[in-house]
């Protein structure tokens, strides 16, 4: 059975960069304080006076991917879009980007795994490519999170979280040893109350009501304590599945991405899997939490960096609301 490689990689960012200290003056915070418990330095948030959405950046980081794969629109036969932010209720991001494209009328539709969402729709991407129903599949995380924020200090555990961007990249057959090792993916609906945002959805009645926002269930909760605890036990878990699933051990890897939660639940799970941080890759000092969003935008400046080169073992992984975690292994 043929394997999925990635030809092509690209992320996009919002221009607008809010730092710790633009926070600051919304809250009672300081950048002492977010770096401590985050790492993170700044994000890029969505300009107030544009309508900008999720599908917006998505096609600047599928464009990027597209031209470096040598793809054109019209060669995509599969539009795999992973986010929780769509540009609207319905329909999803994924048709937006067809028809902003200018792509033939292929499938398109949006995965909503949250911060495992990327690695949910590898998964799915994969699986396509190696039943040879599809040739060139376009994946895209992307996440205009910072309009569903409340910059208040008694929102601050998540509001100095997290940032807006896109990475996308292009799979198709691989006519070698490189590709989509395998994918992992878990879920714990136990722990939807540990982070979410309720409404607006179909289990309120009436389902717009003034009542929902003056409770603040228009906005993001999260129980950081609980993410934290779960989050450094699930990822070097799925990890280890898939260097186990393989055959491979840590010395094999080159570079493990993992979702860019918090710097320091990096730091935790790098220690407990016994390696230095310099195979963890890391850049939530520059972009905050892109969710969906926040793996392919790490690979893709790892890949500009150098980081990573053909043979090269990557680890994805992923954890978060849900509680989702996953994991892919792959050979570049």
């Amino acid at each position: 059975m043929r394997q999925a490689r990635i030809t092509g990689v690209g992320h996009a960012v919002p221009e607008r960069v809010v730092t710790n200290d633009d926070l600051a003056k919304l809250m009672d915070t300081s950048d002492e304080w977010i770096t401590e418990r985050s790492g993170v330095k700044e994000r890029h948030h969505v300009s107030n006076d544009e309508e900008t959405g999720a599908s917006d950046l998505g096609v600047q980081a599928a464009e990027i991917a597209m031209e470096m794969a040598g793809v054109s629109p019209r060669d995509i036969d599969l539009i795999v879009f992973a986010t929780i932010s769509s540009d609207y209720f319905l329909p999803g991001s994924a048709v937006m980007v067809q028809e902003k494209m200018g792509m033939r009328h292929v499938g398109a539709f949006d995965v909503r795994a949250a911060c495992s969402g990327f690695v949910y729709g590898l998964s799915i991407a994969d699986q396509f490519i190696r039943t040879g129903m599809h040739d060139n599949i376009l994946l895209v995380g992307a996440e205009i999170q910072s309009v569903a924020l409340k910059f208040t200090t008694e929102h601050r555990n998540l509001a100095v979280l997290f940032g807006d961007g896109a990475g996308a990249v292009i799979l198709q057959p691989s006519h070698d040893d490189s590709g989509v090792l395998s994918t992992h993916l878990h879920s714990e609906g136990s722990h939807l109350k540990d982070l979410w945002l309720p409404a607006p959805g179909s289990k309120y009645r009436p389902f717009n009501s003034k009542e929902l926002i003056d409770k603040d269930l228009h906005v993001p909760h999260m129980n950081g304590r609980e993410v934290f605890k779960n989050a450094v036990i699930r990822f070097p878990e799925v990890i280890q599945e898939a260097l186990d699933y393989n055959g491979l051990t840590l010395n094999d890897v080159a570079l493990i991405i993992p979702h860019q939660a918090n710097y320091r639940i990096s730091q935790a799970v790098a220690k407990r899997l016994g390696v230095g941080m310099d195979k963890m890759y890391s850049n939530i000092h520059k972009y905050g939490n892109t969710t969906a969003a926040s793996i392919p935008i790490a690979m893709s400046e790892a890949y500009a960096e150098g980081k990573i080169s053909p043979g090269d073992i990557v680890i994805l992984a992923a954890f978060g609301s849900g509680f989702t975690w996953a994991s892919a292994a792959i050979r570049w």
